[in-house]
């Protein structure tokens, strides 16, 4: 990184340092001391429960957050943690910040402020020409990007997204706090990328993986190649942002869980194995929704609407849909309207959920409002906090 271009940074950021606010904590409560458990090692144990107290007394985590970070930090004095702690309330950050900024990143407490985390964050303002509220609330969001190298993760793969999807989207990322700045570029991204180009990826969809699913590059090569293959012989299209879709539904353990989750979940609602394939080719997002949202959906359209499992997993988008705002209201509408012989019964899921809300009211409300006076009224009621003027 091209010193002379940060010199100006650097020293502002220095000039402006105030002095320190955070207390120094010096003694251990035995309840905290407590909830570290015992070690095979007094001196380990000690430690660990002085970072527990450290935690929770310095910090402001609770003790069961500061229990599971105590496991990937670790001192045994207040000077590292102290001077980091003033460090960060010096450049601005709330008490809040710092608070999620050590239960993301343990690792912080231990880092040296003057010469490792001073430099990323002037690199951050330059990079994005944000205000420092705006790049304290991303870091707070994304604090391994002030545990990357400059030199060697966060320069270079600004620099190579720039070429790609522009200033202004990299900055937007950059915001964001996207993973992007997590990943590897000599050994991740551009290998995983150049795979995507090999097997006719268009360039379009490699724009919208970097900027919407950056996470699809953390795998080493061979296993993305791995996931990519796979994903090919389901049957997805390349050219599509679909393709993209369900790669990402198919990277890293969080989406793995997710998907096996996702996918008991949906046979127990009646979908066949060829049933959740074919809804995951139309939406491959809904292979990551919760159970909950799932069941929900599934339960009021199949028991409340009496419509058939397979007729859902054939427009899986609707599964997105808000249940009170959307799905509810509109499906009283067109149960009304059957009732009353205006529409057939075996009205499509689809046609009633898909449409935006101006061509659903013209279709389905304006039309038979001198029919069935009370149904808009009906419509209106069914939105929760919406009353009929």
């Amino acid at each position: 990184m091209n010193q002379m271009l940060l010199r100006p940074i650097l020293s502002r950021i220095q000039n402006n340092q105030r002095s320190a606010s955070f207390s120094v904590l010096k003694n251990v409560g035995p309840s905290i001391a407590s909830l570290a458990g015992t070690s095979s090692s007094r001196e380990k144990s000690q430690e660990k429960a002085y970072v527990i107290s450290y935690l929770v007394n310095a910090c402001g985590l609770s003790p069961e957050k500061a229990i599971s970070a105590s496991k990937k930090v670790h001192f045994d004095g207040p000077d590292k943690p102290d001077a980091v702690l003033n460090f960060l309330e010096k450049r601005g950050f709330s008490k809040t910040q710092v608070a999620e900024l050590v239960r993301r990143q343990p690792r912080i407490l231990v880092s040296n402020p003057e010469k490792v985390l001073l430099p990323k964050i002037a690199v951050f303002l330059q990079l994005t020409g944000a205000s420092e509220e705006e790049v304290f609330r991303t870091i707070t969001l994304n604090p391994y990007i002030l545990t990357r190298s400059v030199e060697h993760r966060l320069a270079p793969v600004y620099g190579y997204l720039k070429d790609i999807i522009g200033v202004g989207k990299v900055e937007t990322l950059l915001r964001r706090g996207s993973w992007i700045f997590n990943i590897d570029l000599e050994n991740r991204i551009l290998p995983n990328v150049d795979f995507l180009r090999e097997i006719g990826v268009p360039q379009s969809c490699i724009e919208f993986s970097l900027f919407h699913c950056a996470e699809i590059f953390l795998p080493k090569y061979a296993e993305f190649k791995q996931i990519v293959e796979e994903v090919t012989q389901m049957g997805f299209a390349t050219s599509k942002t679909t393709f993209i879709l369900a790669i990402h539904a198919r990277t890293g353990k969080s989406n793995t869980a997710l998907w096996d989750r996702s996918y008991e979940v949906y046979s127990k609602w009646g979908w066949s194995k060829d049933d959740i394939h074919m809804a995951f080719i139309k939406h491959p997002n809904c292979m990551l929704l919760s159970e909950k949202k799932i069941s929900a959906a599934m339960n009021f359209l199949i028991n409340k609407v009496g419509r058939e499992s397979r007729s859902v997993a054939k427009c899986p988008q609707i599964l997105f849909y808000n249940m009170e705002k959307r799905i509810v209201p509109r499906c009283s509408v067109v149960h009304l309207l059957s009732l009353k012989g205006l529409v057939k019964k075996d009205w499509s899921l689809g046609s009633v959920l898909c449409p935006v809300e101006k061509d659903f009211i013209n279709k389905y409300v304006t039309k038979y409002t001198e029919k069935l006076p009370q149904l808009y009224g009906v419509y209106l009621s069914s939105k929760p906090g919406v009353v009929e003027a």
